[in-house]
């Protein structure tokens, strides 16, 4: 329970990191944490943990943005469980290992909402979206992909020894 605990609120900080400060700091643009979290935390715990961080956190964000309910709790799950697959076969202590990682999921999230919004209709500029939202995001998860990756391992390190 204590685990749980320390989680939600590792993850109720990050969202309020992401959610209130970075917009105002950088122009509106926001680094998606909760998928660095996701991607960090899979790696580390592995496939059926990274997709219930996934769900966790997708969750949060779908309750929290009002946007097509359950789009970010099923991509976020996925690239949990993803990530974790390879868990064991990457050595986590790499340095590069969060940074690419976190550049194909953040790709890959955002074509798989790109696809639910074509399959439900709505048809926006694709090069446009790229060039405001995909390239900005694809950078501001770059640059914090490795504090967030720390954190993640330091908190992983931390609840693993006092079980």
């Amino acid at each position: 329970m204590k685990q749980f605990a320390c989680w939600l609120l590792f993850v109720l900080g990050l969202y309020v990191i992401e959610a209130s400060f970075m917009p105002i700091i950088f122009g509106g643009i926001a680094p998606d944490l909760l998928l660095i979290l996701v991607v960090s935390f899979a790696f580390q715990r592995g496939a059926r943990q990274g997709a219930l961080m996934g769900f966790l956190t997708g969750l949060l964000s779908d309750l929290a943005t009002g946007t097509f309910f359950g789009i970010h709790i099923l991509t976020k799950m996925i690239i949990g469980f993803s990530c974790g697959l390879f868990s064991k076969n990457v050595f986590k202590e790499q340095m590069f290992l969060p940074l690419v990682s976190v550049l194909i999921a953040t790709a890959a999230d955002d074509a798989v909402t790109l696809l639910f919004m074509f399959l439900l209709g709505y048809r926006p500029d694709i090069l446009s979206h790229v060039h405001q939202l995909l390239l900005p995001t694809l950078f501001f998860n770059v640059v914090f992909a490795l504090p967030v990756h720390y954190a993640t391992t330091k908190m992983v390190e931390r609840l693993t020894v006092e079980k």
